[in-house]
């Protein structure tokens, strides 16, 4: 039997949408909110805007959690925002390596901070995409995906949600090892396209994870978003209507979509909070 080591866990959420409007934050702070209420956890959450007022967390912090974002992951280098943003990293490294510091903090990376990490630590080589990938998609698990405790309960191939003109392909075996992490999953088969697969979820060392995807995706909500005679315009003018009929046909799709929400994040803070109690 595990007890909580405390009445209330304070959650970290790393804000990189620069203040433009998204559909990322509200789902983080959503699956936070079901996740609690669902364990009977009491959750503190404070959001830090990193790009907009260099506001980065500190380390009394229990789970980190870290979102996708606009731009490109290439052109921030040496940018006060990202220096402060990698700064908060090497300080959760250092407690982490720490046989002094304990208990140790869990951070989830999405999208474009998974793009600046893999960047960071030469994962591989982190480019532009020959066109945007945007709709709903499957995942495949690489063998270390069947052992991964945060997909515990996904299928095989699942369903994501990808927005993105970048991508992280090449992948740098040695560093990965080094680090400590493991390629977890690849985007889907394409062998009449003659392009590498992206990675696309990656444990980068026992307590930082990331995805390429959006595991945050909620569906419903989503699905009502894209609906919406704006972003519908959007959508059909960048993509298609077929692109458009295609994902919000998938977004409904329980054993897709709602089903990777249901799973990643909640199983990632169900792992984090194991380093937070007592036995």
């Amino acid at each position: 039997m595990v007890t909580p080591s405390k009445t209330t866990y304070k959650v970290a959420i790393l804000d990189l949408y620069e203040g433009q409007a998204n559909e990322g934050m509200r789902c983080i702070r959503a699956i936070i909110a079901e996740w609690s209420s669902k364990n009977n956890i009491q959750i503190h959450l404070d959001e830090f805007n990193v790009r907009q007022h260099l506001a980065v967390p500190n380390l009394d912090y229990d789970i980190y959690i870290s979102s996708g974002g606009p731009g490109s992951p290439l052109d921030t280098v040496d940018t006060e925002w990202e220096a402060a943003y990698f700064n908060w990293l090497k300080q959760l490294e250092l407690w982490n390596n720490s046989a002094d510091c304990f208990p140790k903090k869990n951070a989830f990376f999405i999208c474009h901070s998974f793009q600046l990490l893999c960047r960071h630590y030469e994962i591989g080589n982190v480019c532009k995409r020959k066109s945007t990938s945007f709709g709903v998609f499957p995942v495949h698990m690489m063998e270390d995906g069947h052992h991964e405790l945060v997909f515990n309960g996904l299928h095989d191939p699942f369903y994501c949600v990808d927005s993105r003109d970048y991508q992280v392909i090449e992948p740098n075996h040695e560093k990965i090892r080094k680090l400590g992490g493991a390629i977890l999953a690849i985007e889907k088969n394409r062998p009449h396209v003659p392009f590498e697969r992206a990675i696309m979820a990656l444990r980068f060392n026992e307590y930082f994870m990331g995805t390429q995807f959006h595991p945050e995706a909620d569906a419903i909500g989503m699905a009502m978003y894209l609906q919406r005679e704006d972003k519908k315009n959007v959508v059909i003018e960048a993509h298609g209507l077929a692109k458009w009929e295609s994902m919000v046909e998938q977004l409904m799709d329980p054993g897709k979509i709602m089903w990777t929400y249901n799973h990643i994040l909640p199983n990632f803070l169900h792992e984090a909070t194991k380093e937070l109690v007592t036995l």
